[in-house]
């Protein structure tokens, strides 16, 4: 099992202290939240059942790949991901070169979180129609993918048109970093299946994730797609190494934590859960 620490819980004054203390301690990885902008006026919710946003609309909100590139020239071992990137705000030339960027400048340590968004109200002040979101991000996928692995591109889809480029330098690692499928619902769950090389879930129980991580492998297994190596990384709140072990059961191969009530005991909670699970 790998432990990621989920730097969205904490107040942004305590993020490289507390990446400084996961790499020290062992963790394998950090992860960003990601948003382009905030409308003061939301609706709608990324976790089912719940129909107001989780976040107001002033929450400071940096840069993804901007931060992310500061974390790794301080940094030398920890994995760097996005918890989840808007992929489908942006242009895919956008996207695939900041990825490309920040994999080289880290030697090969990023892990592409990515979803398909839940609110409404940030893709219509981008000009952008949230009904088609679902299709734009498969294109947006697709698109770069061969962008990181072909020498030249051309491509005429629905969302985007344009002949042949070239895109250099590619991504360190190969084919392409991991691209990890955020969502809940079916359809998320689906794309992950189909286009990512895992599926990254929001926080879980062992029980609530069971479903979950069940319909992802028949969903795998429908598409004719192996499930060795396709990673299952979820929030989990770990209370003892039988917690750890029950999601192994499942599939789990990652779980990303955030094991402190208060930003300021961050650090002492990351030390707490690395002697619990042996870090």
């Amino acid at each position: 099992m790998k432990f990621g620490v989920a730097l969205g819980a904490l107040n942004p004054h305590f993020h490289l202290e507390c990446v400084d203390a996961a790499e020290r301690l062992g963790y394998e990885s950090v992860w960003l939240p990601e948003h382009l902008v905030f409308p003061v006026v939301m609706s709608r919710s990324p976790r089912s059942g719940e129909d107001h946003p989780p976040v107001p609309a002033d929450t400071p909100v940096l840069d993804a790949f901007t931060y992310l590139a500061f974390i790794a020239a301080r940094t030398t071992t920890i994995r760097l991901g996005t918890h989840v990137y808007n992929i489908g705000l942006r242009h895919p030339f956008v996207s695939a070169r900041a990825v490309a960027t920040l994999d080289i400048l880290s030697g090969g340590r990023f892990e592409f979180g990515i979803g398909a968004s839940w609110l409404e109200q940030e893709w219509i002040a981008a000009g952008l129609d949230f009904s088609t979101r679902g299709r734009r991000v498969d294109e947006i996928i697709g698109v770069a993918k061969r962008l990181w692995s072909e020498p030249t591109v051309e491509h005429h889809g629905e969302f985007f048109d344009f002949e042949a480029v070239a895109f250099e330098p590619k991504p360190m690692q190969k084919p392409w970093p991991p691209i990890l499928v955020g969502g809940e619902s079916a359809a998320a769950l689906r794309r992950a299946a189909r286009l990512g090389d895992g599926w990254i879930g929001m926080g879980h129980t062992v029980e609530s994730a069971a479903a979950s991580v069940g319909q992802l492998l028949e969903f795998r297994h429908a598409a004719g797609l192996a499930t060795e190596g396709f990673q299952i990384c979820l929030g989990a709140r770990i209370e003892s190494r039988s917690d750890v072990e029950r999601f192994e059961a499942l599939g789990v191969t990652r779980l990303i934590v955030s094991p402190w009530k208060r930003s300021p005991d961050a650090v002492e909670g990351l030390s707490r859960l690395a002697n619990l699970v042996s870090l």
